[in-house]
């Protein structure tokens, strides 16, 4: 399919690019997209800290009081939680969040979600060279652009410097590498920003 090519201002500029129908033309599925931002969010997930429950405790089991007469509970060892130095009583517990998903679904769910904004929310700009790397001159920019909402921008093998720069502090705009699209963020963002470099390195990585 061919696109139209745009400036950071939103702007239609001169010529177009053909994007790939086999990267950018696909139906999206909702089950695929679940299963890989599903996928993406658990292995995100941290871990408590394991904490040592009775039987963990390395402390002695004799019986260090009288069964009756002492005034005190009837204990059996020093293992127990009330006393300092014992097991943690339902402590928090290692567990393991992560999952494994299928390689091929893995990269079916990037093209899919990059398909689902190809539809509706996807521009392509030239390149993100601007003269003033100023976030005010920025933001006026992309607010004539009229974009709105969540923007994330996709540069191609590496972010351009005075652009990365200047969006740092714009409130609903990110900025990734190309090696960096995954279909979380994809997905979470309003509107797709690709530069010509970034559609180049995406059909790259799945023709290759």
């Amino acid at each position: 399919m061919k696109v139209k090519l745009h400036n950071l201002d939103g702007s239609v500029a001169k010529g177009d690019i053909e994007l790939s129908d086999a990267v950018f033309g696909l139906a999206p599925r909702a089950d695929i997209l679940h299963r890989v931002v599903t996928w993406q969010l658990e292995n995100r997930r941290g871990t408590a800290r394991g904490a040592r429950e009775r039987s963990d405790v390395a402390r002695t089991g004799k019986k260090f009081g009288r069964q009756k007469g002492g005034g005190t509970a009837r204990h059996g060892d020093r293992k127990a939680p009330v006393f300092i130095g014992g097991g943690k009583a339902h402590g928090p517990r290692v567990r393991d969040f992560s999952v494994s998903l299928n390689k091929k679904v893995r990269a079916l769910g990037l093209r899919m979600a990059l398909s689902s904004k190809a539809q509706g929310g996807l521009v392509v700009v030239d390149s993100l060279d601007i003269k003033d790397a100023k976030t005010r001159a920025l933001g006026a920019q992309l607010a004539k652009a009229g974009w709105g909402g969540r923007v994330l921008v996709i540069d191609g093998e590496a972010v351009n410097a005075d652009f990365a720069r200047a969006a740092g502090n714009l409130a609903g705009v990110n900025v990734l590498p190309a090696i960096g699209a995954n279909v979380y963020d994809i997905l979470k963002h309003d509107t797709l920003v690709l530069t010509r470099a970034a559609v180049e390195k995406l059909e790259a990585r799945f023709h290759g």
